[in-house]
This record gives structure tokens, sequence and C-alpha cells, in this order.
């Protein structure tokens, strides 16, 4: 995979500005980082639900040995305006060039809306 990932603020081109934004991040952190560093990983995220727009919040482990990511962090939004405020909000940019860049090694980011 690409090791200069970013998360990009124009992925999503919903039109209607009253459809939800499901945001998922499924990821895999570097080798050699111990329980502390990833529940101190998993506190800083934690802290992200403080923006305005944060909906709902989850963050997952994997149980399937389908692929390799090992976690997963879920977010809703009201709508694709709230998903862009949180999106470029300082704080998640600093926790994006702060930490995860620093601690994910791989990641596959999907935003979506449902279709009906």
């Amino acid at each position: 995979m690409d090791d200069n990932k970013t998360f990009s603020s124009s992925a999503i081109s919903t039109e209607q500005n009253n459809v939800p934004i499901h945001h998922s991040v499924i990821f895999i952190f570097k080798d050699g980082m111990t329980a502390l560093e990833k529940q101190d990983f998993f506190d800083a995220v934690s802290k992200l639900t403080t923006i305005n727009g944060v909906e709902k919040f989850e963050i997952l482990k994997q149980t399937s040995v389908k692929n390799k990511f090992e976690y997963g962090i879920l977010m809703e939004f009201k709508n694709n305006e709230a998903y862009q405020y949180y999106n470029n909000h300082p704080d998640h940019v600093a926790f994006v060039q702060n930490i995860w860049l620093k601690q994910v090694e791989d990641f596959l980011e999907i935003d979506y809306e449902a279709m009906g």
C-alpha cells in the first residue's frame, strides 16, 4: 500500500446536505507498539468526539482473519458539512499529523452515505 497515504477532505461528493455521513477507518499499528501505546492512541482518538458534529463513535477490534487490519474507528455525522468541519478541525488535523501518521502502518478509509 502507499506509504504516503493521507486523509482526504474531498473523499465525499454528497450533494444533499441532509444525508448522514458514515466515516470508517480500518487500520493496523506499526510493529512494536506496546499495549500502553495503543491505549494512549485510543484515548487520543476518543478525544476527537468532542469536536462539534460527531454524532456516533465506536472503536472496534477486528475478529476475522480475512484481512490484515486489526482495528476500526466508526463515526457518524449529520451531513457532509458536519463531516468536513470535523475533517478540517485543528484538533483532527493535529491528531493525524502528530499521532496517526507516526503510529499507523496502513489503513483504509471509507466515507459513505445510505443509498435509499
